[in-house]
């Protein structure tokens, strides 16, 4: 199926192009010509460049986590939990061993229930940071890959497409989420649109060809979807409304165009099986997935975000043009920005000031026609307002307060700045559109004489300018390990100092064996977590001890170094006479025996 030029040419397959001519044997030739395939290389590359621009992630993998120790240890213990569940006990994937003794506690934050088939590899801790930092650098590759692919089948060349994909996954703002691998996970997002356009046999250079229709990649792009979907909902959701808005924009254009001509337009009855069967998967998973956490909210109604959330989070304007401070390139450069910021980590939303250049010529020179480059940039102009919150126009309604009091599931997203998703996505394809042009100019301009040789260091420059903009500054500090204490311990157990992001850190400690723990930090806490905290304030002594035995807790662990300014502090020369229970201390860490 061909999706427009390439860098050299008028047009080219989206899945295949031309191989490079082999004098040798044709039967080496065909055993090897994968190696050479745009895809192959398009994946090699985008695997390669990951590791580099995430770097130093996968320098020690199994001792240290990027971004800090909050987030990170509750995600590598997300995807340890579901693999370790799906293995083991799937009717109990969303009950899961923390918040003990409450229920569906795995569903209290975006689970990145996605990555379970990942979960089951390897056990324990170290597999657990292992898993995640692998998972860290692939998050970034399936971008870079999702969003070439997109630019293209849209039309872009294969410069083109490669400047989208770095532009897009390596964005300055991405940098500010360094430490949500829930928000990072938006490869899925690309990827789905490129298959299902493909499958439909549509570009944003040609339009609607029905001679290039493939039905098994619009299949495929649906099943994406519902994957996309399974890491989250937090930047899931707005692709649920923008593929329902897609299906109805196409319907009616559909309709429109029979109604017109007075003929029914080319669609093809297995592709009308394809969308059916596989936006039934789709619709399904979706549902599915909100109907847990529909039940999450009904037995803890503190779960449910007010719109407050939303006016908290809200950046200003400026925002959009403001890097974070990891960023290398810019980081430094807008310190002066970010102090105007009252939340810099979902505020500082900078997509790439090159980005911004080459979109904005985009809008001028571009393979794609006038109005579709026009559509292009009034989805910029949507997404930002949008992403404005309710600083658009003092209070955001109309804006994203009128999809969070219409759109079901919305009011959820607390966020407005994550709409940047969407706003770099349609930069990078519209800057992919310009830089196919300069691409095509350079080569024409280059293809005899002396000038040959300055062609690829030209055609470098634009790959090079977004990459530097993606250059990171990310710390990746060391995770403390589990104490051996632990694992002598009888479940369910209480850790202690208890509360706060301490409590992600014990939830990445139990991936080894899984022990039940009342710990846990999620997206709201449930009754029974500020009950216990208050119930064990003087543990040991006759009151806490009766509450946890109540609860069925048979043990607690803790830590004496770790809580200077907690309540449990001086817990080690606090006497247990007289209350029924032993004390062992292991390593400096305490064993009490319920």
């Amino acid at each position: 199926m061909t999706t427009g030029s390439t860098d050299a040419r008028p047009s080219a397959e989206f899945a295949d192009h031309d191989q490079v001519p082999d004098p040798g044997d044709p039967g080496r030739r065909d055993r090897w010509g994968w190696l050479r395939h745009e895809w192959t290389l398009a994946v090699l590359g985008g695997l390669l460049l990951a590791v580099v621009l995430t770097w130093p992630t996968m320098r020690h993998p199994a001792s240290t986590i990027p971004g800090d120790i909050g987030d990170p240890t509750l995600q590598a213990w997300q995807m340890a939990w579901a693999g370790h569940a799906v293995l083991n006990n799937p009717a109990g994937l969303w009950h899961s061993n923390t918040f003990f003794p409450e229920t569906y506690t795995y569903a209290y934050s975006d689970t990145l229930l996605g990555y379970a088939p990942f979960g089951m590899l390897g056990s324990g801790f170290e597999a657990a940071l292992v898993r995640y930092n692998v998972m860290y650098v692939l998050v970034h590759a399936l971008a870079f890959v999702g969003a070439y692919a997109l630019a293209r089948q849209l039309g872009a060349g294969r410069l083109g497409g490669a400047v989208a994909g770095i532009a897009w996954a390596y964005a300055p703002w991405r940098l500010a989420h360094s430490g949500h691998l829930n928000i990072l996970s938006s490869g899925g997002i690309a990827l789905c649109l490129a298959m299902l356009a493909r499958g439909h046999g549509w570009s944003l250079r040609h339009g609607y060809r029905p001679e290039r229709r493939r039905p098994g990649w619009a299949f495929a792009g649906w099943l994406v979807a519902a994957w996309q979907i399974s890491l989250g909902f937090g930047i899931g959701l707005p692709l649920v409304y923008f593929l329902l808005a897609a299906v109805l924009v196409g319907a009616g254009g559909y309709g429109w165009s029979w109604w017109r001509r007075g003929r029914r337009p080319a669609f093809g009855r297995r592709l009308l099986v394809a969308d059916v069967a596989g936006g039934g998967v789709f619709g399904a998973v979706t549902l599915l997935l909100g109907l847990v956490y529909l039940k999450v909210v009904d037995l803890n109604p503190q779960a449910e975000r007010s719109l407050a959330w939303t006016e908290m989070f809200s950046p200003p304007l400026i925002g959009f043009v403001t890097a974070p401070a990891d960023s290398w390139w810019w980081g430094e450069r807008h310190a002066a920005a970010r102090e105007q910021l009252s939340w810099p980590p979902e505020m500082a939303l900078l997509p790439g000031m090159v980005l911004l250049a080459l979109a904005a010529a985009g809008l001028f020179v571009s393979v794609y026609p006038a109005r579709r480059r026009v559509a292009l940039a009034l989805g910029v102009l949507g997404t930002v307002l949008l992403g404005l919150g309710v600083t658009l126009g003092g209070d955001g309604d109309p804006g994203y307060l009128t999809l969070s009091k219409h759109l079901p599931g919305w009011d959820a997203l607390r966020t407005p700045g994550r709409m940047m998703h969407w706003t770099s996505l349609l930069l990078a394809v519209l800057a992919a559109g310009t830089v196919t042009v300069f691409a095509t100019a350079v080569r024409r301009w280059s293809s005899r004489g002396w000038t040959r040789l300055l062609a690829p260091v030209l055609l470098l420059v634009p790959l090079a300018l977004v990459g530097l903009e993606g250059v990171n500054r990310t710390p990746h500090p060391v995770v403390p390990t589990p104490p051996a204490a632990m694992r002598t311990a009888a479940e369910p157990m209480l850790v202690l100092p208890a509360g706060g992001a301490v409590d992600l850190i014990f939830m990445l400690w139990t991936t080894d064996g899984f022990p039940r723990v009342t710990n846990g930090l999620g997206g709201f806490e449930p009754v029974t977590q500020a009950q216990t905290r208050a119930a064990t304030a003087t543990f040991p002594d006759a009151g806490s001890v009766a509450y946890l035995r109540g609860i069925g807790v048979r043990s607690v662990t803790a830590l004496p170094g770790w809580t200077a300014g907690t309540p449990w502090e001086g817990i080690a020369d606090r006497p247990i006479d007289g209350l029924g229970i032993t004390r062992e201390e292991i390593d400096g860490v305490l064993v009490y025996r319920l």
